[in-house]
């Protein structure tokens, strides 16, 4: 079965910082595919901005190497890669001041039909004057659509003042802030997976669900990034990524699939998480950095060995744990486990959902106890859904009770391939669909819940934990799921 494509209306993407990683490695590609499929033609248009001094055709050549890098092979027609390009221009403009701004207005269109949106690949203190500039300049419309990519502040504070800079331009339904990880397939799938089957809303609460874990795990490292050590785990992967996942997971049913709808109840779960005071962060949440392995086999470098010599003693953290509570009538009592690191044992990101035990086992004799069902929702990689369910071993011989998943594999079942959450995000942006986008006050709300923490690890004189390289975090990580009776879901990995 083939997926149906919809095309959108022409467009002009104007991609601010086109010469950054983040255009050659995921908007340029991420675009070829959906050309590829159809969804848009010649008809658009891909305005490459940056300070480097390249022509139309120099940008063409950025693009035809980005997607003879990142598209794969099977995927790589010269005839269509030719049609692409074709569409891409480039314009030298330092955002920053008034030379070069002309050369961008000849190459926007005025037709309203033509839908105009601009792609902040840029570092978030030039949000502001970017959307000045597109306003003094006339490149504004009430219809035009701005994306913001994160990191969006170091806190609460920070992060309004730079929305505060975008809003002074663009309104909030003109402002897309983009998180990857809402575009994944696997993640769209949790909605109708909860929301378009009667069989586990009516046990989607605290009455059948014991707890939730929620795992996002990296092999890689920081590396040389000097973000990182400004941001560590904290900020990167859980006040956006991991907060969003748990919205969608403990959220009610919204009224619709519009999109204020769905983030009026993403909303609710954030304002509902009870709050981790000071007092009780050394309890509910673990802080970690990974140390380096050096073997016959293998050589990792530790985070403290890839910093600069300045930044040497960091306590930047590399691998987080948070237990978090839901304070509502459908999740009283039950935790939520979230824990994220670079350097893990494996590059895996899953949602577990760990059902309650059975009240009473008829199967005393049996070989083999029940095991209670768990639902593993996999975003990456080998996206897929599995059921764990307990049958009878086949064969004579007496009751012998076994553990098997009922198995919904996206690779196996459908043939095509996924489309890359980029590829979606991008053109739910020129079709107006913000349902995949955090929305201001979730963003704010999810800084209320995360800075309390980040305050108290500040003020700790305590050291970050160390966990070795190529293992699952610190043992204060399964410290802090196994006081409570749990376990770290990790026997599927």
């Amino acid at each position: 079965m083939s997926s149906r494509i919809i095309p959108v209306q022409p467009f002009d993407y104007v991609v601010f910082g086109a010469t950054g990683d983040l255009t050659r490695r995921k908007l340029i590609p991420a675009l070829y595919y959906r050309f590829k499929d159809g969804q848009f033609d010649e008809q658009s248009r891909i305005i490459g901005v940056s300070r480097s001094k390249l022509s139309d055709a120099d940008f063409q050549k950025v693009a035809r190497t980005a997607i003879s890098e990142f598209v794969d092979k099977e995927y790589q027609d010269k005839a269509v890669i030719d049609r692409f390009v074709s569409i891409f221009s480039y314009i030298v403009n330092d955002v920053s001041n008034e030379a070069g701004w002309g050369d961008l207005k000849g190459a926007l269109r005025e037709e309203p039909e033509v839908v105009r949106a601009f792609y902040l690949a840029v570092a978030p203190n030039l949000f502001e004057p970017i959307a000045e500039y597109l306003a003094k300049k006339k490149f504004y419309r009430r219809d035009a659509r701005v994306v913001i990519e994160k990191p969006l502040g170091h806190d609460l504070e920070s992060s309004m003042e730079i929305n505060d800079g975008v809003a002074k331009i663009f309104r909030e339904d003109q402002v897309y802030r983009i998180d990857h990880y809402l575009g994944k397939e696997t993640v769209q799938n949790l909605l109708a997976l909860r929301f378009a089957n009667m069989l586990f809303e009516p046990i989607w609460n605290s009455a059948h669900i014991d707890h939730v874990q929620i795992t996002v795990a990296e092999t890689v490292g920081a590396g040389t990034r000097g973000y990182y050590d400004e941001s560590g785990a904290l900020r990167d992967m859980i006040q956006n990524h991991m907060l969003q996942l748990l919205c969608l997971v403990a959220m009610e049913p919204p009224a619709s699939d519009d999109a204020n709808a769905l983030r009026d109840e993403k909303l609710k779960v954030l304002r509902s998480l009870k709050p981790i005071t000071n007092g009780e962060v050394g309890k509910m949440t673990v802080r970690g950095q990974y140390r380096g392995i050096s073997s016959e086999t293998v050589s990792v470098k530790s985070y403290q060995d890839e910093l600069p010599e300045e930044k040497k003693g960091s306590r930047t953290e590399t691998f987080v744990a948070v237990k978090a509570e839901i304070e509502n009538w459908r999740w009283a009592g039950v935790p939520f486990y979230l824990r994220t690191g670079k350097r893990m044992a494996k590059r895996v990101s899953e949602i577990c959902i760990q059902f309650k035990p059975i009240p009473h086992s008829i199967f005393d004799h049996a070989e083999g106890a029940p095991r209670s069902n768990k639902l593993i929702i996999r975003l990456q990689p080998d996206e897929g859904v599995k059921l764990m369910m307990m049958i009878k071993d086949p064969g004579p011989g007496g009751m012998r009770l076994r553990e098997v998943p009922l198995n919904l594999s996206f690779a196996q079942t459908f043939a095509e391939r996924t489309p890359e959450a980029y590829e979606r995000l991008l053109l739910d942006v020129v079709r107006g669909n913000q349902t995949l986008f955090m929305r201001r006050d979730e963003l704010e709300a999810a800084w209320k819940w995360v800075d309390p923490i980040r305050e108290a690890w500040e003020a700790s004189t305590d050291p970050t934990q160390i966990y070795t390289a190529g293992t699952w975090g610190p043992t204060a990580a399964i410290a802090l799921i196994e006081r409570d009776g749990r376990t770290w879901h990790e026997d599927e990995y």
